[in-house]
């Protein structure tokens, strides 16, 4: 990306605009057709989702309904003390064959099942054992196979499917298959009912076991077609999942029976949607599946639209966006031209016709700029020479620093000679303030130094006063080599004595005191004069504000200059700066 942005940045000015205007049109187009795919696409399978799930609902509702006949009219066979009549004196009778002895007790117990039944539509047979597990059964041979000759079946009693009845103690559980045929019928499934005693209301006895077989087409009247799609109920309620039933049957997916993981989520991998919904009754799961590709065939068309109409806006922008970058490049490119003939010394431009627009009032400007380059070069030309005249005034104003100091060298001695020693004193103060202030033309000086030169200052000015000031010097010694602004303290020395013991009557002390505290350097200085009433006037004062502003330039933003005080009892200021700060300004070339 970057190498992308450095390339555009080097091409002309036209192909620049080029690609930004084709960018900048192409670019929102696209990305508002793929946000609208995406929202239509999610609307879809939403609404999709929810529309399924509802009539998943209502048709696990219908087959509740279904169900329930089934068992009404399982209570109905259960209650028919008839049937009960002949369970109970089966099992008195004498076996001979493995058959019941009483023919006639086996065909009236098939009439009585015969007169219960109460709608066949989608019952294929009934078979009911005696607690000898002896069996006969009504209704289609191929759905029960050889439970109906009247024979012994024990080997019922170590099924999964009877166990469960038994554990359900005459409640009737719903089979996803044939539990008489195993899995080889995929055209019906069961329902089984442990028999009980209805007459024994505490504690009834198990007569025998009931086997519905019921044909799958009775879901067709659950489920309605659906284009694309398939409707699936699957039984999990062995531990294992079985294809009970699925609508259409065509609708080709793997084989989903006997698996131990849930087929649904492996159908999602497919790239199937699949909506489920969990029936009251059977505990089945009632399942919708529909390809993703098939139901999102809406929204890919109006994902094909929005390409073609990007496309179509795709040409015009590149060719709108080339004629337009043209436009506003022409303009510059006069410009350029301009520009280079008045560098290749042409004063006067061969463009006359300039544009009225923002570009064409910078072509205006350079008209006017080079009216003016001409008097500019000559005022240049001047100012090198009065340049070049000050130089030669410096060189010789470094005469008169010496001059200075052979004068109050001889002002000293002459003093001396008529004994006046305070003159003389005050000769030799002077003339060591003057040397310490100019330092030799540097800007940072060590703490001793000025120390020193504020020591100087104080003896002139106890002179003048007669000895009225008293001066308490406290300075780590750690601080006494190490370089600090010229002049930075000695202006805070002479404020005390103009603003705060001037004025005092009687003796004055002033206190400058220097430490280091955590990288950073503190110097105060502090006098018992008559404080300050006006602070504000104190802080804009030439003399404060210049010391402040050569505080900031020298040692940064962080640097702190603080004064407090109060009327009659003195007043203190305080600077800081950082150790590790300062002269780094002036070694680069700045001066105060």
């Amino acid at each position: 990306m970057k190498a992308l942005f450095k390339k555009i940045k080097n091409e002309k000015y036209r192909y620049r605009n080029f690609t930004l205007i084709l960018a900048l049109s192409i670019g929102p187009l696209m990305g508002l057709g793929f946000v609208s795919f995406n929202i239509t696409k999610d609307l879809l399978v939403k609404n999709q989702t929810a529309t399924i799930q509802n009539h998943l609902e209502t048709s696990s509702e219908v087959a509740d309904l279904l169900f329930r006949n089934v068992i009404n009219m399982e209570r109905i066979i259960t209650w028919n003390k008839d049937v009960q009549k002949e369970l109970k004196e089966s099992v008195t009778l004498d076996v001979a064959g493995g058959r019941l002895v009483d023919n006639g007790s086996l065909r009236r117990l098939q009439d009585h099942l015969a007169s219960s039944l109460i709608d066949t539509q989608d019952i294929e047979s009934v078979c009911i054992f005696n607690v000898n597990f002896q069996g006969m059964c009504y209704g289609k041979s191929e759905s029960y196979g050889r439970y109906g000759n009247g024979g012994f079946h024990e080997y019922i009693e170590d099924t999964d499917w009877y166990r469960d009845a038994v554990q359900k103690d005459g409640k009737a559980i719903f089979y996803g298959y044939n539990v008489l045929q195993g899995n080889k019928s995929s055209k019906t499934f069961s329902s089984v009912k442990l028999l009980k005693d209805p007459g024994e209301f505490y504690d009834p006895t198990t007569t025998g076991l009931l086997v519905v077989n019921i044909n799958k087409s009775i879901f067709s009247r659950v489920f309605k077609k659906s284009e694309n799609s398939a409707f699936l109920i699957l039984d999990d309620s062995q531990g294992i999942y079985r294809d009970v039933y699925r609508y259409p049957n065509s609708f080709q997916v793997e084989e989903l029976s006997n698996r131990e993981v849930s087929p649904l989520e492996e159908l999602k991998n497919q790239g199937y949607i699949v909506t489920d919904y969990q029936n009251r009754i059977t505990g089945w799961t009632f399942s919708h599946v529909i390809n993703e590709k098939e139901l999102l065939k809406q929204s890919n068309q109006i994902r094909n639209v929005t390409i073609s109409i990007a496309s179509v806006i795709a040409i015009v922008a590149f060719v709108f966006s080339f004629l337009l970058s043209e436009t506003l490049s022409n303009p510059i490119v006069r410009l350029r031209k301009m520009a280079a003939e008045w560098t290749n010394g042409l004063l006067q431009p061969s463009e006359t016709d300039t544009p009225t627009d923002e570009i064409g009032a910078i072509g205006q400007t350079f008209q006017k700029i080079t009216g003016e380059n001409k008097a500019l070069n000559e005022e240049l030309i001047r100012v090198q020479l009065k340049e070049r005249e000050a130089e030669l005034r410096a060189l010789q104003a470094q005469i008169k620093p010496h001059f200075l100091y052979n004068t109050l060298d001889s002002m000293y001695w002459m003093a001396e000679l008529e004994n006046n020693h305070e003159v003389a004193k005050m000769a030799v103060a002077l003339s060591e303030t003057f040397k310490l202030s100019l330092n030799n033309g540097k800007d940072m000086i060590p703490v001793s130094k000025e120390l020193e030169h504020i020591k100087h200052y104080l003896t002139i000015q106890n002179l003048r006063f007669n000895y009225r000031f008293v001066y308490v010097e406290e300075v780590d010694p750690l601080l006494l080599d190490k370089e600090i602004l010229k002049l930075l303290l000695q202006p805070l020395v002479e404020n005390s004595i103009y603003h705060g013991l001037e004025p005092k009557v009687g003796k004055g002390t002033i206190t400058l005191t220097g430490r280091l505290e955590d990288g950073w350097v503190i110097f105060t200085v502090e006098d018992d004069g008559v404080g300050i009433a006006d602070l504000d006037v104190t802080r804009t004062g030439y003399g404060m504000q210049n010391v402040r502003e050569r505080l900031f330039l020298c040692y940064g933003e962080k640097s702190e200059l603080t004064v407090s005080s109060k009327v009659n009892e003195g007043t203190k200021v305080e600077i800081r700066f950082r150790e590790d700060k300062g002269g780094q300004e002036l070694a680069e070339g700045s001066h105060f």
